[in-house]
């Protein structure tokens, strides 16, 4: 397993993951399915998508996106961290964190922040496990199939 900035070339792999993570109903407030066409946005030169790779094959991305558009915060950024079903448990949601730091602070990111959904357990603990600090909870956050949710704030 290793990490590497993620390209143009990973984005139907990178959606891959990311919609399974939308059918799953415990990662996104997102419903529609994503197309390589949604993930390449996510490459505007600003902020960093790593990828996790196993035997050739991408199991795991962490990305970062614009957390507010005031000056005074260009250096916080949104994460997200996702793993492939199949490579669950294995490690490579931390690996992927693990490179999102290094690649977030090469970018000029000071902080990254992020809400993960009160009953994700495995995300919460993982997030604890790199340093992330739970800082809040916002509740009735929005809703997910007709159904509030609410969210856990975390910060590194």
């Amino acid at each position: 397993m290793h990490a590497r900035r993620a390209t143009l070339d990973d984005a139907a792999a990178i959606a891959r993951i990311y919609n399974e993570g939308i059918e799953e109903r415990i990662a996104t407030f997102e419903t529609r399915p994503r197309a390589a066409a949604d993930v390449e946005k996510w490459f505007d030169g600003r902020h960093p998508v790593v990828v996790i790779e196993d035997n050739g094959e991408i199991i795991a991305f962490a990305s970062t996106s614009m957390y507010r558009p005031r000056d005074a915060y260009a250096g916080i950024a949104e994460f997200s961290v996702y793993a492939a079903r199949r490579a669950r448990g294995r490690g490579a949601g931390r690996a992927a964190m693990l490179a999102l730091f290094d690649a977030a602070r090469e970018a000029g990111f000071w902080k990254l922040v992020s809400r993960v959904f009160v009953e994700n357990a495995a995300s919460r603990r993982l997030l604890r496990s790199v340093g992330f600090r739970e800082v809040g909870i916002y509740q009735r956050h929005a809703q997910l199939d007709d159904i509030w949710r609410d969210v856990v704030i975390v910060e590194k």
